[in-house]
């Protein structure tokens, strides 16, 4: 992690940078190319946190937008030179933001993977896309449109209140309690073995969160955060 009161100043050239990026407590930051919607939410975020972050765009009105407020490097990522002269390699993670340019997007990604990124995030807008990203070696591919419309679907079509799918259906989500559990005890309710879904923990108002137990007793004002099989858990969530 970098000193960040020796960031890189917005604007700052390639050289420069590669420059200042030189030395073994300089490999770990993240390199985000794109400041569309996506690629300027992770870099901005990634900022605020205090992550060595640096962001690269080609785009002179979105450089002008962002300067002074990020990290940035005035650069064409699809051209592999100018990611050689910003220190590309020196990075752990970088992001492919692009989005809208199948072709600079697919440029970019393998630039990152002859450089010998560990880690590649490269975002998709279609599943064609995203299977020419996997398949140039890109180590994580992201869709997030299709991943925030579904989200919104099972958001809007039920009473969940959050929704997240980790991996293979399972999901954790968070939930009014069904009118069968309020009065009772977890282990009087049985949700488990009723529904194949696990009560991982309960938020009552006023309340800390706290993780649930078989004591756990629920009522009508809680929150419920739930795991489990995103099928199983929309017919729990569906009770009445």
């Amino acid at each position: 992690m970098s000193d960040r009161g020796d960031r890189p100043a917005s604007g700052t050239t390639p050289a420069a940078h590669a420059a200042e990026r030189k030395g073994p407590d300089r490999d770990a930051g993240v390199l985000v190319i794109g400041l569309g919607r996506f690629g300027s939410a992770i870099a901005s975020t990634l900022d605020r946190l205090g992550q060595d972050v640096l962001a690269v765009e080609q785009d002179a009105r979105l450089v002008a937008q962002w300067a002074g407020r990020l990290p940035l490097v005035e650069a064409d990522a699809s051209n592999p030179e100018a990611l050689e002269q910003l220190g590309a390699k020196e990075f752990g993670v970088a992001v492919v933001g692009v989005g809208t340019s199948i072709e600079a997007s697919v440029l970019i990604a393998g630039n990152l993977v002859d450089l010998g990124t560990p880690q590649i995030w490269a975002k998709a807008i279609s599943a064609e896309h995203g299977r020419i990203l996997t398949r140039i070696g890109a180590h994580h591919v992201v869709f997030p449109e299709a991943d925030a419309g579904a989200r919104v679907a099972h958001l809007v079509s039920g009473k969940l209140l959050d929704y997240i799918e980790v991996e293979d259906g399972f999901t954790i989500v968070k939930m009014r309690p069904p009118k069968e559990l309020q009065g009772f005890t977890l282990a009087q309710s049985n949700v488990r073995q009723r529904y194949g879904v696990t009560i991982v923990g309960v938020k009552s108002p006023g309340v800390d969160f706290v993780y649930a137990t078989p004591e756990t007793r629920v009522s009508a004002n809680d929150l419920l955060i739930c795991s489990g099989h995103a099928d199983l858990l929309e017919r729990f969530a569906a009770r009445p």
